[in-house]
């Protein structure tokens, strides 16, 4: 039997929603800025990556909404005679900003509602999150739901659960029993020693929202956080949702091979496109994981991030309080530069994702497959870029397997478009 859903819809409520500007000066920017926004993310595509769609955000109006192009180009290494064109409306696999969008909104709201508390210990939500009698290092019964949020809870940067030859006992590629070699995972580090930023952490935490909710984290949080308000296309797995193929950004042109280079049981050799790219999120979670998995338009995505801007709603739908979010959103004590989850641009070393025009309590996330996250209460400004960079090939497949031509490109860093969209508000 599934518990209590949890979301409140009423006329208490009643969050600002919004609506496209009739000119970016009415929202404080310049229209020849934003045009200087344009033309950089047009020169990148002229150069040759792959696709890109940006949406703008300020004082509750969308100021800039533009897609440039292709969402798909090659079938493996075969160019398309007919590219498919990037629109606003294409569909991309956002990787970790998952992380963001569906677990932490998810942990959020639990939070808010007291359903969940960051200090408690993560076998209270996960009884059977224990050590091991031969695991080198012992603690599990003393971690915090927050040293996983924080990153700061032991775990390695990554388990390939999915690969036998990496994985050795962990090796799975059935959900249920990739969750119980996620609590069996050993640590890497005692607890509060390191911050590692890993996805074992954000599939632990995804685990918590589903044992709390008694529902799959795909059908909670699409029920109770998007259809309440009003999202249709951010979901995980959408092709077994209706989705078209060719409505979706495509990634990596040979599956997880990286250009031939790696192999594994049943790993894919075809162009991904709605498929997660992540490899632990599709063979060992079934598309469905805290980490990665969640796809989502530029269109839905700036209702998320009004939704933070907002102080926790939207419309007649509250998700979570202010409280909440400043919970969320303080550095921790490890890193100026981490929240519970969020990425804080609390130093120079952000400079790269959040640009030097950001103020420090600036507040992100990015993706692997090229998405990147910006959020600046101050300012009442948010910024999605989402991009299909690794729609390319692979430079070195020898040396450098995880490099791909898409990551060369100015675009790939995110701070410069972020810099030149602070460029263009008007001051």
């Amino acid at each position: 039997m599934e518990k209590e859903t949890f979301f409140t819809q009423g006329k208490k409520h009643q969050y600002s929603t919004l609506k496209k500007a009739k000119r970016p000066e009415d929202a404080g920017f310049s229209s020849s800025g934003l045009k200087k926004v344009d033309k950089l993310i047009q020169s990148e595509i002229d150069a040759g990556f792959p696709g890109a769609a940006i949406v703008v955000i300020k004082d509750g109006k969308i100021v800039m909404d533009e897609a440039y192009g292709y969402a798909q180009i090659y079938d493996k290494h075969t160019p398309l005679k007919k590219p498919q064109k990037m629109k606003t409306s294409t569909i991309f696999d956002l990787a970790s900003n998952t992380k963001m969008y569906a677990t932490n909104y998810a942990l959020q709201h639990l939070v808010s509602i007291g359903a969940l508390n960051v200090d408690e210990k993560v076998q209270h939500y996960l009884p059977d999150f224990k050590d091991s009698p031969n695991d080198k290092i012992k603690g599990k019964g003393d971690i915090l739901v927050r040293d996983l949020l924080e990153h700061t809870a032991g775990f390695p940067s990554s388990i390939h659960y999915h690969n036998p030859e990496r994985a050795g006992e962990l090796y799975s590629q059935d959900r249920d029993k990739t969750k119980e070699m996620l609590l069996k995972t050993p640590l890497q580090n005692e607890t509060g020693t390191a911050q590692i930023y890993s996805d074992i952490d954000y599939m632990l935490l995804g685990m918590i929202v589903e044992e709390i909710t008694g529902q799959r984290l795909d059908m909670y949080v699409e029920n109770n956080i998007y259809k309440p308000l009003g999202l249709k296309k951010t979901k995980f797995n959408p092709l077994d949702k209706k989705e078209k193929q060719k409505h979706i950004a495509a990634t990596e042109l040979l599956g997880n091979t990286r250009d031939g280079v790696i192999s594994f049981p049943n790993i894919r050799n075809y162009t991904l496109q709605g498929e997660v790219h992540d490899e632990k999120a599709y063979y060992s979670m079934g598309g469905i994981s805290g980490h990665a998995g969640l796809f989502s338009t530029t269109n839905d995505l700036a209702v998320l991030l009004q939704v933070m801007l907002n102080g926790g709603g939207y419309g007649k739908t509250k998700l979570f309080d202010e409280e909440t979010i400043e919970l969320f959103t303080s550095p921790s004590d490890y890193s100026p530069t981490y929240g519970l989850g969020w990425r804080i641009n609390g130093n120079e070393s952000m400079e790269w994702m959040f640009s030097e025009y950001a103020n420090e309590e600036v507040i992100g996330h990015t993706g692997w497959t090229g998405t990147v996250t910006m959020i600046d209460k101050e300012n009442n400004l948010g910024i999605v870029l989402l991009t299909n960079k690794k729609h390319s090939k692979v430079m070195n497949p020898a040396t450098e397997p995880n490099r791909f031509y898409g990551d060369t490109y100015g675009i790939s860093e995110y701070g410069n478009v972020v810099q030149a969209v602070y460029q263009a508000m008007i001051r």
